[in-house]
């Protein structure tokens, strides 16, 4: 008789949960965050009142999405960095009317159901979708690696980075699409800390869900044994590092293991799951600088509280 059995966990997880929790300062990166149910519920999150990010966002591509395209020109490949269900794409694709769009994201299946919603939007643009960690260079599809590229980070990710992995991704980004290339990227700013900690720790409980999720997929698919309800999602504003920062606090003295590793956590001991920085004009800027990107154009939301910048990959210089 035929069993049934679990395929085989992405060994990148396995090595990132395991490295983390024994680690001294317990940490999981967050892009483990996203599986199926994860970007479910992230994008619920995005719709939450208290999740201003995404309107705010929103807002500037339909203020200065032409200007963009008057800008960088049309014709171009869109390339979406972490493309989840695309809802801010259609503002940017009929702006600049792509010669093809190419979203990239880590969850496969989340993936392909949102780049077919896209397709029937679009019914006539070529859609090449990439399942890709875009921490790291990839392949484009052959159709579009020799075209100029407009690449599309919205929603202010970066700032899920500390800024040594923030400063990585741009220059993979940069190794992706190229020299001549542009990045239109979101980046969100310091602001009272009442309003930063709602946004992460919303009345409803879903982002709590969200990051209690990473546990449950731990549990799925590296045989984890860890008793979800003994933890729950905390946010903290965290000034030294001018970032939101979400932990999973251990609730009770707990005992589990995962892919046949034992593990203890004192009540109180937390797990550190994601980061989200803030930055003022000048650190991002700087940011996009050391990436190897030139800010070309920046606009900003009132009272400079969120910021969408369009930056150029110019040739490197030798010169200081």
């Amino acid at each position: 008789m035929d069993v049934l059995r679990r395929p085989p966990a992405d060994p990148a997880f396995r090595a990132d949960v395991l490295a983390g929790l024994t680690a001294p300062i317990r940490a999981i990166p967050a892009r483990w965050l996203y599986d199926r149910r994860g970007s479910e519920l992230f994008e619920a999150i995005t719709q939450l009142p208290e999740y201003y990010p995404t309107r705010a966002d929103t807002a500037l591509l339909e203020q200065h999405a032409a200007a963009v395209a008057e800008i960088v020109g049309t014709g171009d490949v869109v390339v979406e960095f972490g493309s989840g269900s695309s809802t801010k794409t259609p503002i940017l694709l009929r702006a600049t009317s792509p010669a093809a769009y190419v979203p990239v994201d880590i969850s496969g299946d989340f993936l392909r159901e949102s780049s077919a919603a896209l397709q029937s939007i679009f019914p006539d643009l070529p859609l090449y979708p990439v399942e890709a960690d875009f921490m790291r260079p990839f392949q484009l599809p052959d159709a579009v690696a020799q075209k100029t590229k407009l690449g599309f980070f919205p929603g202010s990710t970066i700032g899920n980075m500390v800024p040594g992995t923030a400063v990585d991704l741009l220059r993979a980004m940069r190794q992706t699409l190229g020299v001549g290339s542009f990045l239109l990227i979101a980046m969100d700013r310091v602001k009272s800390v009442e309003t930063l900690l709602a946004a992460y720790d919303d009345s409803q409980g879903v982002t709590a869900e969200f990051n209690l999720n990473l546990l449950h997929r731990i549990n799925r698919e590296l045989d984890g044994s860890i008793p979800v309800g003994a933890f729950r999602h905390r946010a903290v504003w965290n000034d030294g590092f001018s970032r939101i920062e979400m932990h999973l606090e251990a609730l009770r003295d707990v005992r589990f293991e995962v892919d046949g590793c034992a593990f203890e956590m004192r009540a109180g001991e937390t797990i550190h799951t994601e980061n989200s920085h803030k930055y003022g004009r000048r650190d991002a800027r700087l940011l996009l600088t050391a990436g190897g990107w030139t800010v070309t154009n920046e606009w900003t939301a009132e009272g400079d509280s969120f910021a969408i910048l369009l930056a150029r990959a110019d040739p490197l210089r030798f010169a200081p």
